[in-house]
């Protein structure tokens, strides 16, 4: 019957363009359910521990039977502070600037104690209180009234049914009436329909929080409430700045990225460092701009680094040579990082000459081969 199960998971996974985290993990999950003696609060799938371990890795000390991969990567003082502040009266606001990883620490939390990370709200400028509360079945509204089994639930709503975490992304890109529908919800822990003179109110069980994550650059897009921000945890969500760590969170997403096009591709140590290092002196160009108008639309961030090395590996399968190449990575580089035309342009030409023929000269090998291949995507461009 386990082995049924297992295969039943395995084929749904299969069939999903990006399974969500609790079908990838599924079989983590469910070893560390097995064992987990620990005390689980409200509906939780897994105790406070269990889900650090899930999150964090595990190590020795746990005295586990089977090794649990790190699947997120930073202080685990933020993701014990993120758990405890799931289980307290107050939402969860992960906050920090593109690409730190806050979408998916949110994901791997809600997997590990809902089993379930797909109740999602996404925040944009269209967004509307319907999508944060319920809205109607049009056609049963008009051949039977308005009633309960006519409501359609948000996933805020199903999330407060049955006792499970939601998730709200980017919750600052939502206007400011849209954001305080959830102080309600936040603080009375219901939801009130009007609409209804009977079974009218939905009340949260056991178990709901929500779990929000904010981009730092949009701060003053549109600010919180003060009423709002009483009502959220906010934790800080730092930028990677330690090299090693960086490595290990470009190449573990990378290599999720590309199992679906079921590649399993080492890449060379040496293209990898030139990846990290030409990012990291983009970085203090970028700190030494005079100003905005000299710095490239791009974030710069982890994120970045993980889509341009998926391109440049992807690229050499198809139209390459099938090996990883430094120029391939340098047009998929500057692909990706040029947005506005021509001043990117003129920023990137200019940090290639200065920074990138520099290091070209010194080392050759690679680095040439890196040089030559940024300059020719820049020709492109103009």
């Amino acid at each position: 019957m386990a082995t049924k199960k297992k295969t039943e998971k395995v084929t749904e996974e299969a069939t999903i363009l990006r399974a969500p985290a609790e079908l990838k993990f599924a079989e983590e999950l469910a070893y560390l359910e097995s064992i987990d003696e620990g005390k689980k609060p409200f509906s939780w799938r897994m105790s406070p521990k269990m889900v650090r371990i899930f999150v964090l890795g595990s190590q020795p000390s746990d005295k586990l039977d089977r090794k649990i991969d790190q699947k997120w990567f930073g202080e685990a003082s933020i993701v014990e502070r993120a758990i405890v502040t799931i289980m307290s009266d107050r939402g969860l606001l992960l906050i920090g600037d593109p690409g730190t990883g806050k979408s998916w620490l949110a994901e791997l939390l809600s997997a590990a104690i809902s089993s379930n990370s797909t109740y999602v709200v996404q925040g944009t400028a269209g967004t509307t209180e319907d999508q944060i509360k319920y809205s109607w079945n049009v056609a049963m509204v008009i051949a039977k009234g308005q009633s309960r089994e006519a409501l359609i639930p948000s996933p805020i709503m199903t999330a407060m049914n049955l006792g499970a975490i939601a998730r709200f992304e980017e919750l600052t890109r939502c206007t400011s009436d849209v954001q305080d529908s959830l102080i309600s919800i936040m603080s009375e822990k219901y939801v009130s329909i009007p609409e209804l003179n009977v079974d009218n109110i939905v009340h949260a069980q056991p178990g709901f929080n929500v779990v929000a994550t904010a981009n730092s650059r949009d701060r003053g897009v549109n600010d919180l409430s003060s009423a709002l921000k009483r009502r959220f945890n906010f934790v800080q969500i730092p930028v990677v700045t330690n090299a090693k760590q960086e490595k290990e969170i470009v190449m573990f997403r990378t290599k999720d990225l590309l199992a679906r096009n079921a590649f399993d591709i080492e890449v060379p140590p040496a293209l990898l460092d030139i990846l990290l290092q030409t990012f990291s002196d983009l970085r203090g160009a970028q700190a030494n701009a005079n100003g905005e108008d000299q710095k490239l639309e791009s974030a710069l961030s982890t994120a970045e680094q993980i889509g341009v090395l998926e391109d440049a590996i992807l690229y050499s399968q198809y139209f390459g040579s099938n090996e990883l190449d430094a120029g391939e990575i340098a047009a998929s580089l500057v692909g990706t990082l040029v947005q506005r035309i021509p001043d990117d342009v003129s920023i990137m030409n200019k940090f290639w000459h200065a920074v990138v023929d520099k290091k070209a000269k010194e080392k050759k090998g690679d680095w040439a081969k890196f040089a030559k291949g940024g300059k020719q995507a820049m020709t492109t461009l103009k």
